[in-house]
């Protein structure tokens, strides 16, 4: 089964697509999202600091496989557009060799240096005990991690978006209930929560595994495709390198927000953790409607239907516009109630600063959910080098922003907060621009 976007309604089948996309990655969130919740819930502020803080750091580490699966993706749906099985099959070998590869490596260097992250992230000594304890049992998923992406991404390169949703929809009910079993009734305490997180991450990513090499016989690497490439290999590499740089700096950025976060306590750590969460799943549907977009766009540049992309375009900035306003006008409306799911209302300093944090980046996320179509349009295109240009221009803007505004002392906190729509929009000015440029001199080239 696959969706060739080639053809048919484009509105109509952007949003088919999407949408599996959508509620695959906000399922995807919940793995974090249960542990907060339980943790907070069942095991306190400090705890609940410990798994937040531990989230930013691993958000930034699976950044990189995330990265160099998509990029990986963006090559297939082009091969798929194009209708080169061969090049096709021959891609999904050596991308796969190449990210295992990494992988491995990437999982060897966490351990090894989990002390020192732990101190450059300036996390309190209270704490570090309880976030080391975290992480070194969260770092064995990363295997997993790169299964489930790696193959989600694949199937999504050839229109198939629904598959990698049922089986990460089965694997957080499953996370969920390892969650209450570890947390609740065995009092692992936060290495429960990770082990659960583990267990549920191998689930999908086994699962999706499994189900492509008996389901996709079009997509099966035979001994044939299983050579040396240099002109693949390379296309892969330089699709998948510069989106993994892209995924990476954004990450890296939101990490050194996190050690400035760090510095203003544990009141502040606690309300940040929950908060992100809120946020993220907040945004989430645009970022994946900007994936399912950038698929969209590599499917119809690699079939050479350019006014097809320009219609798409169109069409999705529209829809990108409601569901930000929608969304924004609902987090900014119940951002107290929201913050009460995770957080007791005794805490209700916590609350107040995870409030106050939420108002502010609601009503902005147009921003964010425009930057998401520049990168999955540019990486689409294959030019991932604009991608990372947007996010150095958004991560560094929000990162100097933030230690500016933050240090002086009628700003304080909130200063990290205004810094990240600041970012967005300096960013969306930048892609933007470029996009009419080298749109209009393609334009007088055909004159």
């Amino acid at each position: 089964m696959n969706g060739d976007l080639t053809t048919g309604n484009i509105t109509t089948k952007l949003l088919k697509f999407a949408f599996p996309l959508m509620v695959g990655n906000v399922l995807q969130q919940f793995y974090n999202v249960a542990d907060t919740l339980i943790v907070g819930r069942f095991l306190g502020p400090d705890a609940l600091a410990a798994v937040g803080s531990s989230y930013t750091l691993m958000t930034f580490l699976t950044s990189i496989l995330i990265g160099l699966c998509m990029g990986s993706s963006a090559y297939f749906a082009i091969q798929f557009g194009r209708k080169d099985y061969d090049n096709l099959n021959q891609g999904i070998f050596l991308s796969f060799l190449l990210i295992g590869i990494l992988t491995v490596v990437l999982n060897i260097c966490v351990f090894l240096g989990v002390d020192w992250i732990i101190q450059v992230l300036q996390v309190p000594v209270e704490i570090q005990g309880m976030m080391k304890e975290y992480l070194v049992c969260i770092f064995a998923g990363m295997t997993a991690t790169f299964l489930y992406n790696f193959f989600a991404n694949l199937l999504r390169a050839v229109g198939n978006s629904l598959v990698p949703l049922v089986f990460l929809g089965i694997s957080v009910v499953f996370n969920i209930f390892l969650d209450i079993l570890f947390v609740v009734v065995c009092h692992w305490g936060v290495e429960g929560a990770a082990v659960a997180t583990v267990i549920s991450q191998f689930v999908s990513g086994i699962g999706i595994m499994i189900y492509y090499a008996f389901c996709f016989p079009m997509l099966r690497v035979k001994r044939e495709h299983m050579r040396w490439n240099s002109g693949i290999l390379r296309d892969i590499f330089s699709l998948s390198f510069l989106t993994c740089i892209q995924q990476s700096v954004m990450n890296f950025g939101i990490l050194m927000i996190q050690g400035l976060v760090n510095s203003f306590g544990a009141v502040v750590m606690a309300a940040f953790a929950a908060a992100v969460k809120i946020d993220t799943l907040a945004y989430m549907p645009v970022q994946d409607f900007g994936n399912a977009f950038s698929t969209f766009v590599a499917q119809n540049y690699g079939a050479g239907k350019k006014e097809r992309i320009q219609a798409g375009i169109k069409s999705s900035v529209i829809s990108v516009f409601v569901f930000c306003a929608m969304i924004s006008l609902l987090v900014c409306l119940f951002a107290k109630p929201l913050m009460g799911i995770f957080i007791e209302s005794a805490n209700t300093e916590v609350i107040e600063a995870g409030v106050g944090y939420l108002r502010i980046e609601a009503a902005f996320y147009f921003g964010i959910g425009l930057l998401f179509m520049l990168y999955g349009y540019y990486r689409a295109v294959e030019k991932p080098g604009m991608s990372v240009i947007l996010t150095i221009c958004s991560l560094g803007t929000r990162v100097v922003l933030a230690y500016i505004l933050s240090g002086i002392s009628w700003i304080g906190v909130t200063g990290i907060w205004a810094a990240i729509p600041i970012g967005w929009f300096l960013a969306d000015v930048a892609g933007v621009v470029y996009y009419f440029r080298i749109r209009d001199n393609r334009q007088t080239a055909v004159k």
